[in-house]
């Protein structure tokens, strides 16, 4: 979901030590990890109300984490990293599932894992080419995984019974939610690869400057 901790915001300097594992942040991320075998059982069993509970459950757990993690002061490198993976896990295993039960179209997915996959390509030439170790998230990264967690609620709301009235605009909903998806996965997967082909560059000549 990727509207907590970012690289970009991480700064460990002038922090109280903690220990990463009981960091009030890193919990809430924890949770949201083991929320997601609940959370795509009761997607296979249809419960789409519950399934959607839980999921804004999950939403708020990704909100609350990157605000506790400024508040308390409790950013650590573990919760940098931890974070976009829980938000991976849900987030990629719902789309495999919905995709799997035909409820949403195989090309969404195609396109989704399509970018995640190209991305954890480059980050592992990147890590093991060059002395780069953070991948800061950018803005069209952020927007795009809010597309992607908007898209996923609609989902699931269209699959629950509602008046017609409200399923109408449900259904508009996600239909605009899930091109919005489209267009800004393909949208960020260049800019990505813009972004590491141009610190790839500067790694090749230290002497260069960062436009």
């Amino acid at each position: 979901m990727s509207t907590g901790r970012g690289a970009a915001d991480l700064n460990l300097s002038g922090i109280t030590p903690v220990n990463p594992l009981l960091a009030a942040p890193n919990l809430l991320t924890m949770v949201r990890i083991a929320l997601t075998p609940f959370l795509v059982v009761t997607v296979l069993e249809h419960r789409f109300a519950l399934a959607f509970g839980i999921f804004l459950v999950a939403a708020i757990t990704d909100a609350m984490d990157g605000t506790l993690a400024r508040i308390l002061r409790q950013r650590t490198r573990l919760g940098q990293y931890l974070d976009p993976i829980a938000d991976k896990v849900m987030l990629s295993s719902l789309f495999l599932v919905l995709t799997w039960m035909g409820i949403l179209e195989p090309r969404i997915a195609a396109v989704v894992f399509g970018r995640d996959i190209g991305m954890l390509l480059v980050a592992w030439i990147l890590y093991n080419t060059t002395t780069l170790r953070d991948f800061h998230p950018t803005f069209l990264g952020k927007a795009n995984s809010f597309s992607q967690v908007i898209a996923i609620g609609f989902v699931l709301l269209s699959q629950m019974p509602n008046q017609p009235s409200v399923q109408a605009w449900v259904n508009e909903g996600r239909t605009i939610a899930l091109n919005a998806t489209i267009i800004l996965t393909v949208a960020s997967g260049f800019h990505y690869a813009l972004v590491a082909s141009r610190r790839l560059e500067l790694a090749g000549n230290p002497g260069s400057k960062p436009e």
